[in-house]
């Protein structure tokens, strides 16, 4: 009888490796982060290693003491590599490389590891690519080692092995030819949102750390159904669903790509252009774990990065969701937001809350219109109905008498034919 022999692809694992440079608990914190990445990434954390210094050497991001420490844990717990918590120069990647014989990983390189396996749309698929080229293209002679030891799983998925092997100048014209790609997006896009912008609809931006539970209350709100896992970005392509407030008014949410802690300036980069959609929105829902130790820090995070992208001056509606797990009674506050509510996306409380306040922001944002048109012009009652609130409407012998509140970019359109 013949043996079958089963083929299965090794599961790597890493040691995470941290600097300190003031607070112990916060490095302790961000390896915990980096533990939820590597593991998101399809690896196993086999330890830790935190080292207190001013700052990262220069040159091996850790001292020599912790090296050799770390040279002998990657033998004694049968690891893989290693993963550095923060971004790592091309020297350091090298020296380190040198210095452990083993292969050598920085956050930015799992997280860009993540987003090639989420990307589902020729857009997310673009930005990932540009992203991972763009970080390649200044480490080619750091990581010409690591490229040949390259075999499953972590830190391997995305352009491969034969890309990243090309030399800068063929690198830097596949990095054109993207960018003119996301451009024609970016073109496409921008007409989508005129169109959107013309209808008159208010358009809302859902941002929010990763995890913080954004994917579920776009569910929830509009039954979109996309995917909503308790992952790191879980979901990475953005999605945009109607919905219809108690009063009739339709907004337009678009979940984004989620937040984290030392996001990489080249995902920053490369999905500016999908994040432009929280940049053009009306107003902006900020989704926070509050069951979430790390609130605080997660919530500064955010502010951080949409100030990054110039995305300032909008209404801001901070929504603590989670609250099915937290104690009753807990307070929450955001100083930086204009309102907040409190809710469960997964459970549905609060819900109700959340769909009156933006009902109540969309009325802030609207023009009270009384008029009466000639029979001629009822096409544009339908066109109030849409965009609008329509309050009254009434067929007489003069005309259609109509109250209702409309956007105020389209007051001059409906006044246009009444009297």
């Amino acid at each position: 009888m013949t043996e079958l022999i089963e083929l299965r692809e090794k599961q790597e694992r890493v040691i995470l490796i941290g600097v300190s440079q003031g607070d112990g608990q916060d490095a302790e914190d961000s390896l915990d982060e980096l533990a939820e990445l590597v593991k998101t990434a399809g690896a196993k954390t086999a330890g830790r290693v935190i080292q207190k210094r001013e700052q990262a050497h220069p040159g091996t991001y850790l001292g020599k003491g912790k090296l050799d420490e770390v040279k002998e844990l990657l033998w004694e717990l049968e690891a893989t590599g290693v993963v550095c918590d923060d971004e790592l120069s091309p020297a350091q990647l090298r020296n380190m490389e040198e210095a452990l014989d083993t292969k050598v990983m920085d956050r930015t390189m799992v997280i860009l590891d993540i987003f090639a396996a989420r990307a589902n749309t020729r857009e997310g698929k673009i930005q990932v690519e540009l992203a991972q080229l763009k970080y390649r293209a200044v480490r080619l002679v750091g990581m010409r080692a690591s490229l040949s030891r390259l075999g499953g799983g972590i830190g391997t998925r995305g352009p491969g092995e034969k890309k990243l092997e090309i030399d800068r100048r063929r690198i830097h014209e596949r990095i054109g030819q993207l960018k003119r790609e996301l451009g024609e997006v970016k073109k496409h896009r921008s007409v989508q949102r005129s169109k959107r912008q013309q209808s008159g609809s208010l358009s809302a931006a859902i941002v929010g750390y990763t995890n913080a539970g954004k994917s579920t209350l776009l569910n929830r709100l509009t039954g979109a159904e996309i995917l909503a896992e308790d992952k790191l970005f879980a979901t990475l392509d953005p999605t945009t669903r109607g919905m219809e407030l108690p009063g009739g008014q339709k907004i337009l949410l678009t979940d984004t790509v989620g937040f984290i802690r030392k996001l990489p300036h080249h995902l920053i980069d490369a999905f500016r252009s999908t994040l432009e959609e929280a940049k053009y929105s009306d107003l902006i829902l900020h989704v926070v774990d509050c069951s979430n130790p790390q609130m605080e820090n997660q919530i500064h995070v955010v502010y951080e990065t949409l100030r990054q992208l110039e995305i300032t001056g909008k209404t801001m509606v901070t929504v603590f969701n989670k609250i099915d797990r937290v104690e009753e009674g807990a307070v929450f506050r955001d100083i930086q937001a204009d309102y907040q509510v409190r809710i469960s996306a997964a459970t549905g409380q609060g819900i109700e809350e959340l769909k009156a306040l933006l009902e109540k922001i969309v009325q802030s944002q609207r023009v009270y219109l009384e008029k009466v048109y000639p029979y001629r012009d009822a096409g544009l009652i339908q066109e109030i109905r849409q965009c609008g609130t329509l309050l009254r409407e009434e067929y007489q012998e003069d005309g259609i008498h109509v109250e209702a509140y409309v956007p105020a970019e389209l007051f001059g359109r409906f006044y246009v034919g009444a009297r």
